[in-house]
Formats: structure tokens, sequence, C-alpha cells
């Protein structure tokens, strides 16, 4: 009986880090956007101009849509296609597996 409970903790794990990391792909796409939408809805409840705000929130989804459209796939690795960054850390090249020891 303690084995199937530990199985169910265990999806229920699974399931959770799935959704975490969903969502920060999520943000990590759109997460500028929602900020200046954000900024423009607060300076339009206190009654100033947020036409700057609005205009970043577009220019922003706009580079995510183009993020988005990026062909990505392994043929292309080391392309640093992804404009955010990716998995390299600045400055740092990936070198390729050879498949030597």
């Amino acid at each position: 009986m303690q084995r199937q409970q530990g199985q169910g903790m265990m999806e229920y794990i699974i399931i959770v880090a799935l959704i975490a990391v969903s969502a920060i792909g999520v943000y990590a796409m759109f997460g500028r956007t929602v900020r200046n939408q954000t900024a423009g809805l607060a300076n339009e409840i206190s009654g100033q101009d947020a036409s700057a705000q609005i205009s970043a929130a577009g220019s922003a989804a706009s580079s995510a849509a183009t993020a988005a459209n990026t062909s990505k796939g392994m043929g292309g690795y080391n392309n640093n296609q992804d404009s955010s960054g990716g998995a390299s850390t600045p400055g740092t090249a990936l070198i390729p597996y050879t498949g030597g020891h």
C-alpha cells in the first residue's frame, strides 16, 4: 500500500514540474508584453497617457512572434537562433559532441 502512495506523489510532482516549466516558458516569451500592458493599464487608471507603454507592448509582442516563428531544431543548434540567449550563457560557445571519450 505504501508503494502506491509514493507512486501517486511522484506522478503529482512530475505534473507540477511540467506545469512550472511551461509557465516559465510562457513568461519568458510574453513577459515583456504583459509588463508593458500592466504599466499602460496602471497609467490609464491614474489618468495619465499610456501611449508609450501600449507601443512598447506592441513592439514586445511583435518580437515574441518573430522569435516564435524562428525555426529551431537539432540541425542548427549551434547557430544561436534564440535571441533570448537560450541555454548557453553569453560569451560561451556550444561545443559539438564528437562521439569520442
